[in-house]
């Protein structure tokens, strides 16, 4: 019975390095990544956006590659954060990126499907908006507006189906500002303030 014991005594620093090797380099990696996380999220209350952002970007690195349902709701996070620190084309892209992947996985889930489109719809009124001051075209800035509008009226539908009335109002809300966006004279667009989430 001695040896027994003796040679799982002995036993114990292979299992723990094994350990230490295997399941335990994802665990130290899980734990990199809330301290990236909890670093943007002290960062964006300090008012420091660049610093937030590249926490957002080293929790994304550090991530293992299995974790895909974390990876999205930070990349819906940082495409947020871009969006309010004047990276709106940027934020744009990936939030394009991010509805279109959520859409086409049948596992994902609806609450981040829903917010990801609201993200994007937002991000497509905040482009029109600056084509439009900017001058550019109705044949230029229309497709944003419209894919913004499409997005608000889906969130809407969605919403009065599971019976979230407070989205369901808010989408209206916000399609109604598209259309009103989509008709305003530029003059009258010029006079307005700057819209903001």
């Amino acid at each position: 019975m001695k040896k027994i014991l003796l040679a799982a005594w002995l036993c114990l620093p292979v299992a723990g390095w094994a350990y230490h090797q295997g399941p335990g380099q994802e665990r130290l990696r899980l734990d990199r990544v809330d301290a990236a996380l909890a670093d943007a999220a002290q960062e964006l209350q300090g008012g420091n956006h660049d610093a937030a952002v590249q926490g957002y970007e080293l929790a994304l690195k550090e991530l293992p590659a299995d974790r895909v349902q974390e990876a999205r709701r930070i990349r819906l996070e940082l495409a947020k954060l871009r969006m309010e620190h004047k990276q709106l084309p940027t934020a744009q892209r990936e939030l394009s990126e991010l509805v279109k992947e959520l859409s086409e996985d049948e596992t994902a889930s609806p609450e981040l499907l829903a917010e990801a489109r609201r993200s994007y719809a937002n991000a497509q009124y905040y482009i029109t908006y600056l084509m439009r001051l900017e001058g550019y075209t109705r044949e230029d800035w229309e497709p944003q507006i419209e894919i913004s509008r499409q997005m608000y009226r889906l969130l809407a539908e969605q919403a009065d189906q599971v019976g979230d009335d407070a989205l369901a109002l808010a989408s209206r809300e916000d399609l109604e500002s598209t259309v009103r966006l989509a008709r305003l004279d530029l003059q009258d667009l010029q006079g307005l303030p700057l819209p903001n989430q």
